[in-house]
């Protein structure tokens, strides 16, 4: 869905009433970030952050952009008076609470290795390991989908075993 100039006020507002969107639009003010950026700053599930944020992208206030397999999200280029009134709102609240300065601060100290690593820092998750999930738990960030959990074989170990057996 394309950004409508004359978006409506409660089109905003219904975007705006849950914690994780609020979180999510916070960390966009200071720029676009891969979905994978999100978990590490956020701490939340891929599953979770992708659906609000394909939340936000249906109701405009998300610009989404496919890089290599990557989907970046931003802030939209153009945006009604409206919108900008609140996102200003929520920059200026967001500064007075902990969760959200804690989040600013989180991708402040991660900005470099995000930006060293490519168009989205995805390869910062590749080189550790955790369980199945999405989330991003005591052991470590995210894993890749194909990589198996710590402990388990990979699909080519196990199937060169399977060849050998008669």
């Amino acid at each position: 869905m394309e950004y409508s100039f004359g978006m409506e006020l409660v089109k905003i507002y219904e975007c705006l009433c849950n914690r994780t969107r609020l979180r999510i639009l916070n960390l966009l003010l200071c720029g676009p970030l891969c979905v994978c950026h999100f978990q590490a700053v956020l701490g939340e599930p891929q599953v979770k952050i992708s659906k609000h944020l394909n939340y936000l992208r249906r109701r405009g206030l998300v610009a989404a952009r496919r890089e290599g397999n990557w989907m970046i999200y931003a802030l939209p280029e153009k945006t009604s008076r409206e919108l900008r009134a609140n996102l200003a709102c929520l920059q200026d609240c967001a500064g007075e609470q902990p969760l959200f300065k804690r989040d600013l601060m989180r991708r402040a100290q991660r900005a470099r290795k995000f930006a060293a690593t490519g168009p989205c820092g995805c390869t910062l998750l590749r080189s550790r390991t955790r369980s199945y999930g999405g989330q991003v738990g005591r052991d470590g960030p995210p894993r890749l989908p194909h990589s198996p959990p710590p402990g388990r074989p990979r699909l080519s170990d196990r199937r060169a075993r399977r060849s050998h057996l008669p």
